[in-house]
């Protein structure tokens, strides 16, 4: 499923590397496709017997500001997008959603921005027609953790409607537990506190939501994994078939030209950027030695690729 010109780059930069007395490979392996497949919206691949599909969403071009990554300066920010390849002049941040068919079912994880945050973002209802993906044939959400640009999407923008009665929404306890705490939204910063009042309105008052606690099987095929720190509850998501296995691995990490690189730098997003950052590396080094395939909700299109130890960072590797 690897691109083999992408492969061969990787090998001949790790080469190029020690040939040049480099103690690390060349940075970041670019996606060649990534334009074309954002214009075409969605990015389809198997995992054995089930078949995978990325959607995309639009994205945020995100403004620089000293508090994005609390221990690295906006100039070693812009470099980093520069040696990736990207434009420095502001953070370009995907939204791309993973949806799976397996035994008959239409699994999505997590749900879009519903087209409530940024102008450029609110694509997911057309790239998914254009996938084949109707939303009555969605059976399952499941969800990963409780940011907006993960959950608006299941609800009306102006009315909080479910906008996915009839599937039923997977989502981890602890997550639930931390929002839906009366109590919490006078600790949370202004700027959260309208999120966590907006949970409470509508998630306990719906009756297709289920809740998880720990690493368990959450539904037929599909396991949890913790992965705390981003959020209090957010969890990774591993599906095995035909010997191959698939991380979604949601915001282990925000964009890999800064944090896949970088797995030290600890983004304003993190609730809690130690957590976040030991997180990262342990699902990182998994899915290196499970040889996993994996996508990323921030990874842009196609949103699936491999992990790659890159010096003392890591690489994403895309499938196309």
């Amino acid at each position: 499923m690897e691109n083999s010109d992408r492969r061969t780059f990787l090998i001949a930069a790790g080469a190029s590397a020690a040939a040049f007395g480099l103690a690390k490979p060349l940075a970041i392996i670019p996606s060649v496709e990534a334009a074309s497949l954002q214009d075409q919206g969605f990015y389809k691949f198997d995992l054995g017997d089930i078949e995978v599909i990325t959607v995309y969403d639009g994205h945020w071009n995100k403004s620089h500001d000293e508090g994005f990554i609390k221990n690295v300066t906006v100039e070693e920010t812009k470099a980093a997008l520069q040696a990736a390849g990207d434009s420095p002049d502001h953070v370009q941040i995907p939204f791309t959603i993973t949806f799976v068919r397996t035994g008959g079912r239409t699994i999505m994880f997590d749900a879009g921005t519903g087209a409530q945050l940024a102008p450029t973002a609110g694509r997911l209802a057309a790239n998914m027609k254009a996938a084949g993906i109707s939303s009555d044939e969605i059976d399952t959400i499941i969800v990963t953790h409780f940011h907006p640009d993960h959950i608006f999407g299941l609800m009306a923008k102006d009315t909080n409607a479910e906008i996915y009665p009839n599937a039923e929404i997977i989502v981890p306890e602890a997550e639930y537990a931390f929002w839906t705490d009366e109590s919490i939204i006078s600790s949370l910063p202004e700027r959260r506190q309208g999120l966590a009042k907006r949970i409470q309105a509508t998630f306990p008052k719906w009756t297709n939501l289920t809740r998880f606690e720990g690493g368990k099987e959450v539904t037929p095929g599909i396991v949890a994994i913790p992965s705390h720190g981003h959020t209090p509850g957010h969890t990774v998501f591993v599906i095995g078939s035909g010997g191959e296995e698939l991380l979604v691995m949601a915001v282990v990490s925000n964009i890999p030209a800064l944090f896949v690189r970088n797995p030290g730098w600890h983004a304003a997003f993190d609730m809690s950027p130690d957590e976040a950052e030991t997180a990262r590396r342990r699902i990182f080094d998994r899915a290196i030695a499970d040889k996993a395939i994996v996508t990323g909700y921030h990874y842009g299109m196609p949103g699936a690729g491999r992990i790659e130890k890159d010096g003392a960072g890591y690489a994403f590797v895309p499938l196309a």
